[in-house]
């Protein structure tokens, strides 16, 4: 079970929104550059970056931190505002691991068809689902489209994993909605990157303890922030409940 710290970008801070509200927004660091490297040395080996001002314009806003990252030999994949195949390339070119799409995949699916081909196993899809509906743009759009079968055409598209974020859960720190992810997770093959909620090291066990299912990672932001734990025990927890 690999545990990727968040890094929301918004302003060129780092940031953290509750329940995905632009208006309920907590600036935790001025220098997210920084913060991804103080994650990278705790531990991280993968840093989950979110772009929240692109997630609203439709497009990169933050190429120059990516840019900064890669020269640091930080580890990370990219989500927000990532809506044709020249962003994925200058964002790849950045040197992201991965690239989240999330509003362009809903709208279209033929759009994630040709990266994948192009980019085999860097391409995401990012769910985020409220009450277990499709949610778009920054999480302001809630469609009609069911999470579950969205996973199941993305997976169809070529998409090599899914990161579901329960958007009630996110930033609330009252656990994540285990019973949701489980659901997506089991109605596809592809592996799950399960994201909203975490709250304590017992959250991080009680996903672990789902790694057979397929959900093999699990993102954590406000939490570490806010100091409830630290990343190297969180680490240390998924580890021991993910071998049993």
């Amino acid at each position: 079970m690999r545990i990727l710290p968040a890094v929301d970008i918004r302003g060129g801070l780092c940031v953290n929104l509750v329940h995905g509200d632009y208006n309920q927004e907590t600036v935790f660091s001025d220098d997210p550059v920084a913060q991804a490297i103080q994650w990278r040395d705790q531990g991280g080996d993968l840093i989950h970056i979110v772009d929240l001002d692109g997630a609203k314009a439709g497009h990169c806003c933050i190429e120059a931190q990516l840019r900064a990252l890669h020269a640091a030999k930080v580890p990370y994949e990219v989500g927000g505002g990532i809506r044709n195949m020249d962003t994925i390339e200058r964002i790849l070119a950045t040197g992201a691991d991965r690239v989240i799409l999330g509003t362009a995949a809903h709208e279209n699916p033929g759009f994630v068809r040709e990266a994948c081909a192009k980019w085999p196993g860097q391409i995401v899809v990012g769910i985020d689902a409220n009450a277990g509906r499709v949610a778009l743009s920054g999480w302001l759009d809630v469609t009609s489209t069911d999470a579950v079968e969205f996973a199941r055409r993305m997976e169809q598209e070529g998409a090599a994993r899914i990161i579901y974020t329960d958007i009630l859960s996110d930033g609330g720190m009252k656990g994540p909605n285990l019973d949701a992810t489980r659901a997506v997770t089991e109605a596809i093959r592809i592996p799950v990157t399960a994201s909203g909620g975490m709250s304590s090291l017992a959250d991080v066990r009680a996903v672990a303890a789902l790694e057979s299912v397929g959900i093999d990672e699990v993102i954590v932001g406000r939490a570490l922030y806010l100091k409830v734990f630290t990343l190297p025990e969180a680490l240390a927890v998924a580890k021991a409940a993910s071998s049993g």
